[in-house]
């Protein structure tokens, strides 16, 4: 795979802050949509005219900034996707397919982005590349999603409804044993559990909580963990080796029908971990 910047460039009429119609908005979100479901589209957004905007210029230790509108509109850039594609050819046959973004004639540059491997002649102790990992992995943990999963011992549903009633909650997701699509394994389950939550979501006050029953009875709530939802693999590896360290295991890292890969650990302080990657 390789990721590319494809950049819409603007003209007078993007530049002159002219907004589209509603037929072209129409036409770039079905564009979007077909990209979304090939799965190639990280991320994309529009720009405002140059006018709003700023440059820093660099001149040994001097720094000067200079306010928008510039000059150069070929050379502006009005809005940009990034996409991760198979080859050059694929992104080409991508763009060749969007609508004219523009009222007049435009034109559409895609740019490959540097990898670690275009710098091996410089990195040969691979310690830019380790760096740069590092970073990756840091700034894909700051996008994780975490979530308190509570454990009600066969009480779940019940305490969904005087949830609802009383303090707004709202279901948003409930599965119950019998609608897994796996079949559960031999002795998993207590007696009578069959029909009791095995998963759940919902919000209350802004926050999103999961819940289930568990896999037994009891006569409280029997505990929580933490559901840590990262975005790859990599990082799910990663976090799970580190929480594991000193730490008990209670289910490794593997594929499930919920999710690409799922792991449970109890780490060295006592906390239960959900590690987790989104399903797809």
């Amino acid at each position: 795979m390789m990721k590319v910047m494809v950049m819409v460039k603007a003209t007078a009429g993007s530049e002159a802050g002219v907004m589209p119609t509603n037929e072209l908005m129409e036409a770039m979100g079905s564009f979007n949509e077909e990209l979304v479901k090939a799965g190639i589209m990280e991320s994309g957004d529009g720009l405002k005219p140059s006018n709003e905007g700023y440059r820093v210029r660099f001149s040994g230790s001097k720094r000067s900034v200079i306010q928008g509108p510039f000059v150069e509109t070929n050379e502006l850039v009005a809005g940009y996707w990034v996409w991760n594609v198979s080859s050059m050819e694929e992104a080409l046959e991508w763009v060749k397919k969007c609508p004219n973004p523009m009222f007049e004639d435009s034109d559409i540059e895609i740019r490959p982005f540097y990898s670690m491997e275009d710098f091996a002649d410089v990195d040969t102790s691979g310690e830019f590349r380790a760096q740069e990992d590092a970073l990756r992995h840091t700034l894909s943990l700051q996008k994780a999603s975490l979530n308190n999963y509570l454990f009600f011992s066969g009480r779940c549903e019940e305490a969904l409804n005087y949830y609802v009633q009383h303090v707004g909650a709202k279901i948003d997701l409930l599965m119950r044993f019998s609608d897994s699509p796996e079949p559960i394994p031999e002795d998993m389950l207590a007696a009578g559990f069959e029909d009791k939550v095995m998963h759940c979501e919902f919000t209350l006050g802004g926050a999103k909580v999961f819940a289930s029953d568990g896999c037994n009875d009891g006569t409280t709530l029997s505990g929580f963990s933490l559901a840590l939802t990262v975005a790859t693999a990599q990082d799910a590896q990663r976090v799970f080796a580190a929480l594991s360290e000193n730490g008990q295991v209670t289910m490794p890292l593997a594929e499930t029908f919920w999710s690409p890969l799922y792991g449970q650990v109890t780490d060295q302080f006592g906390m239960a971990w959900m590690v987790m990657l989104p399903a797809t």
